[in-house]
């Protein structure tokens, strides 16, 4: 608006043309939309700031405001046809300086207009009142069971189809089959389970996010019980392998790196990559090896030879073929460790995001295994895929005919960790030597039971906060309940907390110190959620376990605890300094165990702690002051 009005004032006097009449009108009305328009989103955001998140009453008024600004749209249109129509006329014969200035504007129009149409198709839930229907007490008391369960399986229905249909929007651009349409059916009713419980935008879970991670700092920065140090100590676990792991991780990380192929060479060495790759695309593929799948400049074999430091003979079989339970992965010889290396791809694609989603749970059954259990249903299929080429294409049979002194090791990293795993569980019984290395593998992956039969054969490695090793249905759960927790009992506007939880996360500082309605509370009322939270949860959540009815109390948990596999590897940063244009970070590693990962933390690394050539660093550090330690 400040724009359009320097404009008119600037060119106020050069309308005087054939057709500058119109373009004068179409700048005088355009003025007034606008100033409408603004005063409009400037009551919507002044209302908007008043109350908290749980307390809307201030915020009475803000369903006209928003009918009145969707009635602008229409003018607002309109004025935007007219305004592309009289410059697209040939009549107009003004200054082209005027002409390009209301073109300017048009098109600046038509950019606000699809952007808010873009906005508002992402964010807007087609569900709206109805999720209040999900098992209120008030459909049991004032409807028949017959017709209350008919309604709750419409509303439940009609939310699935909502979610499925975003997801097939953004899988738009992948060709998409019967596998495709029962994940996206799959996916869609996990997250309508999840989400259908709370009455929260996604504003909310940012306040509740950057609340949550400065309570986590403060609770850091407190001094530790002695029983939780000695529970900790590195002392009180086994250490005497620890070493030995660490170099063998370090070794096989870049295995597993290795099977991104040419995205993670290219974003490690992004300035030498291309000119290197360049070299080895035009060459000619290797006939010693199986290579299947698409790999036609070379770049991906290219990158895995970069990488590992193998030669063209040393690789068995190489497979880019890519689909929703099919995953990449490659076999080759490792002299170095004289072992045969199955190297499997973490998620790089639309199809490996669909295989991590399909969270459902799968009996694996095995024979001989008594440790029978749940497992992730996505990366199981993923893994019978990859067994199946292994033994019934004779992949292993043809490397162990090569180097039949060899031993088997399975590595992978983050999706391909997961996969690794259960594939090793599955090979088990055939190569009782195998080992596994998984690298940042998904949390819920095996059943307790599973879990702790691998502890013979799989190390697994997490680095800091990674978010993806503490992902598990029960610890979203967890964090739902955190999140309607910490904010519904916040006493502070919500932009008051954005605006300082940005200012935390950018510029660092003390956590703020929130007041809440959970101060001065015992610890027996605090595990009954406030009227507050009751508010953001349209009803009983599996959260919470207090339910009235007994039936329920019987009934298994909505979701089986899952685990990460194997023996566990925590890394962790022991101190940092800063220099002008990088960081030294120096590492220490401890043997964990699951439950240290049963809850998911908030932190800026919690994304970047997860990503391969931070977990490559990580144990490289580690390897090298391990070897400087035996030098001195």
């Amino acid at each position: 608006w400040i724009g359009i009005l320097a404009l008119y004032t600037v060119h106020k006097g050069q309308f005087n043309c054939p057709g500058g009449g119109l373009l004068h009108s179409y700048l005088l009305v355009l003025l007034v939309l606008l100033a409408s328009i603004i005063c409009a989103l400037s009551a919507l955001v002044y209302i908007s700031m008043q109350g908290t998140i749980s307390n809307p009453g201030p915020r009475k008024s803000l369903p006209k405001l928003l009918y009145t600004r969707l009635l602008l749209y229409l003018p607002e249109f309109i004025w935007a046809v007219v305004g592309a129509v009289w410059v697209s006329d040939g009549s107009v014969q003004c200054e082209k300086t005027v002409i390009d200035v209301v073109i300017g504007t048009v098109i600046a129009s038509w950019v606000i207009i699809i952007f808010t149409i873009i906005g508002v198709v992402i964010v807007f839930d087609p569900l709206g009142g109805k999720k209040t229907f999900y098992l209120t007490d008030s459909v049991n008391r004032n409807l028949e069971s017959s017709q209350s369960g008919q309604l709750l399986y419409n509303v439940k229905n009609t939310a699935t189809r909502v979610w499925e249909k975003r997801i097939r929007l953004l899988c738009c651009c992948i060709v998409q089959d019967d596998d495709h349409r029962v994940a996206f059916t799959s996916i869609a009713e996990l997250f309508r389970t999840y989400f259908s419980d709370t009455d929260l935008v996604p504003s909310d879970i940012a306040a509740g996010l950057t609340l949550l991670h400065q309570e986590q700092d403060k609770m850091e920065s407190c001094p530790k019980e002695p029983e939780e140090v000695l529970c900790h100590s590195p002392s009180s676990l086994v250490t005497d392998d620890l070493d030995i792991e660490l170099e063998n991780a370090a070794h096989y990380m870049l295995f597993a790196a290795a099977a991104y192929g040419w995205p993670y060479y290219m974003y490690t060495n992004p300035f030498t990559a291309l000119c290197k790759l360049n070299g080895d695309c035009c060459g000619n593929r290797p006939t010693d090896s199986d290579i299947t799948g698409s790999d036609r400049p070379n770049f991906h074999f290219g990158s895995i030879l970069k990488i590992t430091g193998l030669q063209y003979r040393d690789f068995i079989h190489i497979s880019f073929h890519n689909k929703i339970y099919e995953i990449p992965f490659f076999v080759a010889l490792d002299h170095k460790k004289e072992a045969i290396v199955v190297a499997v791809r973490g998620t790089l694609s639309f199809e490996d995001i669909l295989t991590d989603l399909s969270a459902d749970c799968e009996d694996l059954t095995l024979e001989d295994v008594l440790e029978n259990g749940f497992v992730h249903k996505g990366i199981t299929q993923a893994a019978n895929y990859i067994y199946r080429k292994l033994i019934n294409d004779g992949i292993l049979n043809q490397a162990f005919t090569i180097a039949p002194e060899y031993k088997l090791v399975i590595v992978g990293h983050s999706l391909g960790g997961g996969t690794a795993s259960i594939l090793a569980i599955m090979l088990r019984n055939s190569f009782p030597t195998l080992r596994c290395y998984a690298f940042s593998p998904p949390g819920g992956l095996l059943s307790k039971s599973l879990a702790d039969y691998t502890k013979h054969f799989i190390v697994s490695v997490i680095v800091g906060k990674d978010l993806v090793a503490r992902l598990s249905m029960p610890n979203m759960e967890d964090l739902k309940r955190r999140i309607v927790r910490i904010v519904a009992n916040c006493n502070r506007p919500k932009y008051q907390i954005l605006l300082r939880g940005c200012w935390y996360e950018v510029f660092g500082g003390d956590p703020d110190n929130f007041p809440t309605e959970l101060d001065g509370r015992n610890q027996d009322a605090l595990t009954q959620p406030l009227l507050a939270e009751e508010s953001l949860m349209v009803h009983r959540s599996p959260s919470y376990n207090a339910l009235e009815d007994e039936s329920h109390l019987n009934s298994p948990p909505q979701y089986p605890h899952l685990y990460l596999p194997g023996k566990i590897i925590h890394v962790v940063e022991e101190s940092s300094s800063r220099r002008l244009c990088s960081s030294d970070i120096k590492y220490m590693a401890r043997w964990s165990n699951e439950t240290v990962f049963s809850s998911i933390l908030i932190s800026p690394k919690m994304i970047t702690d997860h990503m391969p050539d931070v977990v490559l660093k990580a144990l490289n550090s580690l390897s090298q002051e391990h070897g400087s330690c035996i030098a001195c």
